[in-house]
């Protein structure tokens, strides 16, 4: 149901507006790293990286068909998800996944559209195994640059004309970012270990047994037609009902017997050195049982392959290429212009930057449990990773070619047998190219124990990473922003972590605790004037780095409570940054959810609630359209706070067979405050109803 909303299934991310629109993650320690290529980086419920990624394998195939759609064809949104994934046999599995946004947009200029086509297989046989995936996207976002003046929507009782959402002014029109990429992954392994007999699991023993009971079943018809045929053969007339009451030979009987021809029984003084001489009758029953059960015991096993060591082998490979596009830009926007080849005349823009990454790894890894030195999984890996840039410039070609190659080693011992401890570490370490001296240590361990009944679980993670800015944040060339690492001595950003989290499945509690520090923390600042008539003038971005030490406190409790058909789901967030100017974070973040769960003729469940987020103020980070990504308010003279305002939603939520289906009104509380904005300058959607509809296909 949450999920057509950029901001996040609990609201976290503060964002633009619109369905399909830049966000980033208010809660610090769920914001992930910058990516090589940052532009898709405010996109990551869109473009996800292949971690992220499930391959299927699956007994029938499944299909899953998802519509949420809201409004109409000038202002609607249409999100639309298909899936679909089938296995050719127990080892060969295949499936591909199509997705659709598209957000017209409440506010002028300020549509989306999404495409992506996902394509995956996998072939998992006992020696040697693969997983192949091809995404493809193409993303385009119209950027408005938010509203010109926030009291249009804050006190909108000061301004002479009444203005509905789409005829608020924006401070630009006819600017789009386009983004398309594309990405192939691979990756396959050999392994070589021993087979083994196991028990069959409880589904398997009945499989087997009906397969059993069916082919003794086919052997008698098929005797019986045998039958048949050889009495009209030779002219004798029985009917299938003589056949009925005559006794079937489909084979010996499991408790048959055979007779006649018995061991003589040894006379006094004879030699038989190949018998064992039975002195009871009770020995000799004993023996027939044990025999028996062996015989019933190995025939409810099977074989199974067991990996000792494995050899892997990973390509990857993405393709970017990305368009900051505009047809007209107000005068003076922009604090800086520049000239490089082919550059469009007047105040038209088209910055055009790509982007490639072919990236190998080899690892041999050792199984847990099976190596005589390390009882722990062992994996050691060296990878390489090309890197490509192409930037626009004032050279005759037009064009700066950058090249960058990476040479990393690592390795990695897990625990993940058994319920009580589990632990995995990760070292990789740059040792030649553009990143040598880069340092990624991660580390994660949890501990299972009963307690009143239930399981409590205590968990760890933390790491330690050295790390290069990314090449966008060391070279840039636009039209109107540009740098290069020449101009910077950007030192290699130090951050560290460390989280624990207690669960406790009864009381249905998860407590969250953990402290980052970061040092040579680098980030963009945007700066700008706002005009006696609400105009933006002199723009610009500027990449910086902090040479002081910045930490980061962050508290979470996730509860939930249940009375009788009540639900209460709560997750609130405490933050606490040394530097807000340059970290800036909310103090408190807060999702609630109320809602009565329920039942109708005892098939269809339903959930009737509202839920609501809220983050106290803050001065978040602003949005630059001409770079697309989020950036600091560099200006304090004019910077803003945002938040201090609960989004409320009510909806009804059904659950049928294979079906669920929503119907919502969201923003319901639009006549309080005004204040709905989570980025400056862009408010969020105004009241709106909502529909949805996922179904499943299981054949």
């Amino acid at each position: 149901m949450n999920t057509v909303f950029t901001t996040g299934l609990r609201g976290e991310y503060n964002t633009t507006g619109n369905l399909g629109a830049p966000r980033i993650n208010r809660i610090f320690i769920d914001r992930p790293e910058n990516s090589q290529f940052i532009f898709t980086d405010p996109y990551d419920y869109f473009v996800k990286p292949v971690g992220t990624f499930h391959f299927t394998n699956t007994y029938s195939p499944i299909t899953n068909v998802t519509l949420n759609e809201c409004g109409d064809r000038t202002n609607g949104e249409d999100d639309f998800k298909a899936i679909f994934a089938v296995n050719a046999g127990k080892k060969l599995g295949l499936g591909f996944r199509f997705d659709y946004k598209y957000g017209r947009g409440y506010y002028d200029s300020q549509s989306t559209s999404h495409f992506g086509y996902t394509f995956w297989s996998s072939y998992l046989g006992d020696r040697y195994q693969a997983h192949f995936l091809v995404s493809l996207n193409h993303q385009k976002v119209t950027e408005n640059g938010g509203i010109t003046n926030d009291a249009y929507v804050t006190h909108p009782e000061s301004q002479s004309t009444t203005y509905t959402s789409d005829e608020i002014p924006t401070v630009l029109s006819q600017n789009w970012n386009r983004n398309d990429n594309q990405h192939i992954f691979f990756t396959h392994r050999y392994n070589v270990g021993f087979n083994r007999k196991v028990k069959m699991t409880e589904d398997e023993i009945k499989a087997k047994k009906f397969a059993i009971a069916s082919k003794k079943e086919n052997e008698g018809q098929k005797a019986k037609e045998e039958a048949l045929k050889k009495a009209k053969k030779e002219g004798k007339n029985i009917s299938r009902e003589d056949l009925e009451h005559q006794k079937k030979f489909t084979g010996r009987p499991d408790d048959a017997k055979i007779m006649g021809d018995e061991a003589l029984v040894n006379t006094k003084g004879s030699v038989d050195s190949g018998r064992v001489s039975l002195n009871s009758k009770a020995a000799a029953d004993s023996l027939i049982t044990e025999q028996k059960k062996v015989a019933e015991d190995t025939s409810w096993l099977k074989n199974e392959y067991v990996p000792v060591t494995s050899f892997i082998h990973t390509v990857k490979f993405d393709n970017f290429k990305r368009i900051y596009q505009a047809y007209s830009t107000p005068a003076d926007y922009y604090n800086n212009t520049y000239d490089y080849t082919g550059a469009l005349a007047g105040d038209s823009i088209e910055d055009l930057t790509k982007h490639y990454e072919i990236k190998n790894t080899f690892a041999i890894a050792m199984l847990e449990g099976f190596n005589k030195w390390v009882k722990s999984g062992l994996k050691l890996f060296a990878n390489y990773d090309y890197r490509h840039y192409e930037l626009p410039d004032s050279t005759a070609s037009g064009i700066s070619k950058y090249n960058e190659g990476t040479l990393n080693i690592g390795g990695q011992l897990s625990k993940t047998q058994g319920t009580l401890f589990h632990y995995n570490v990760t070292a990789e370490i740059g040792v030649a190219g553009q990143d040598a001296g880069q340092i990624q240590i991660d580390g994660h361990g949890d501990l299972n124990f009963k307690l009143f009944g239930d399981t409590v679980r205590l968990a760890a993670n933390a790491f330690f990473h050295r790390l290069n800015p990314s090449f966008y944040y060391r070279n840039y060339h636009s039209r109107h922003f540009w740098w290069s690492e020449n101009d910077n001595d950007f030192k290699q950003m130090i951050h560290s972590r460390i989280e624990g989290i207690f669960s406790y499945d009864k009381t249905r509690t998860q407590l969250r605790v953990g402290f980052d520090q970061l040092t040579n923390y680098y980030y963009f600042s945007q700066s700008y004037n706002i005009t006696d008539s609400y105009l933006r003038t002199g723009v610009t971005v500027t990449p910086m780095q902090t040479t002081s030490t910045i930490g980061l406190l962050t508290l979470q409790l996730n509860q939930r409570l249940t009375y009788g058909i009540l639900n209460w789901d709560n997750v609130l967030t405490f933050q606490q940054s040394t530097d807000q100017d340059i970290l800036p974070v909310p103090s408190f973040n807060i999702y609630s959810n109320i809602y009565l769960k329920f039942k109708i003729a005892k098939v269809l469940k339903c959930d009737f609630g509202a839920d609501v987020r809220y983050f106290t103020k803050y001065y978040a980070p602003d949005y630059s359209p001409a770079l697309g990504s989020y950036a600091i308010q560099g200006n304090k003279d004019n910077r803003v706070k945002v938040g201090n305002y609960p989004v409320v939603n009510v909806y009804f939520n059904f659950f049928l067979k294979h079906a669920r289906f929503f119907v919502m009104m969201s923003h319901v509380n639009i006549g309080g405050s005004k204040e709905y904005f989570f980025t400056p300058h862009y408010p969020l959607n105004e009241q709106i109803l909502r529909f949805g509809v996922s179904w499943n296909f299981f054949n």
